[in-house]
């Protein structure tokens, strides 16, 4: 094989070529790839914070549910004993309003029954006063007997 001067003047052109390449664009190559990598790393990094900030906020927000939810039960606690306390409170005062409306109804019937009786004491009185008086005008004089038959209308 011949070497001639082609193969010199490309051997020297591939040498330029790459201290060329050594000297400039490989350090500028070099510090991309190096910048990629670093915003890689920081990307992974943030990813992994996210993750455990994510875990944490998920481990926060179940603390916050089952609070909730005690304060809701809580809640519907209280206001289930004040309803059966009103209930209970509605029920007493229904059965005060009861024994004192059956008070009033057994005096008001109490009274209406004496009123008949008095009513039928004077009618039976006035009956037998009217009797005595058809018996006692055929036999007696009623001038005579006036006192007795009063007395006997005031005991009736």
């Amino acid at each position: 094989m011949d070497i001639n001067a082609t193969i010199i003047g490309q051997t020297i052109a591939m040498i330029v070529f790459v201290w060329f390449c050594m000297k400039f664009v490989w350090p500028l190559i070099i510090g991309m790839i190096e910048e990629r990598q670093t915003q890689i790393a920081d990307g992974l990094a943030a990813a992994d914070k996210g993750a455990r900030s994510l875990e944490v906020a998920e481990i926060e927000k179940q603390k916050m549910l089952d609070e909730a939810r005690g304060q809701a039960r809580d809640i519907i606690d209280q206001a289930n004993t004040r309803a059966n306390g009103i209930v209970d409170e509605a029920r007493t005062e229904a059965g005060t309003e009861k024994d004192r409306i059956l008070a009033s109804a057994q005096a008001e019937v109490e009274q209406e029954t004496n009123r008949a009786r008095e009513e039928l004491r004077g009618q039976v009185g006035a009956i037998a006063i009217s009797g005595a008086e058809k018996i006692l005008q055929r036999e007696i004089d009623a001038a005579a007997h006036k006192d007795l038959l009063d007395k006997l209308a005031a005991e009736i």
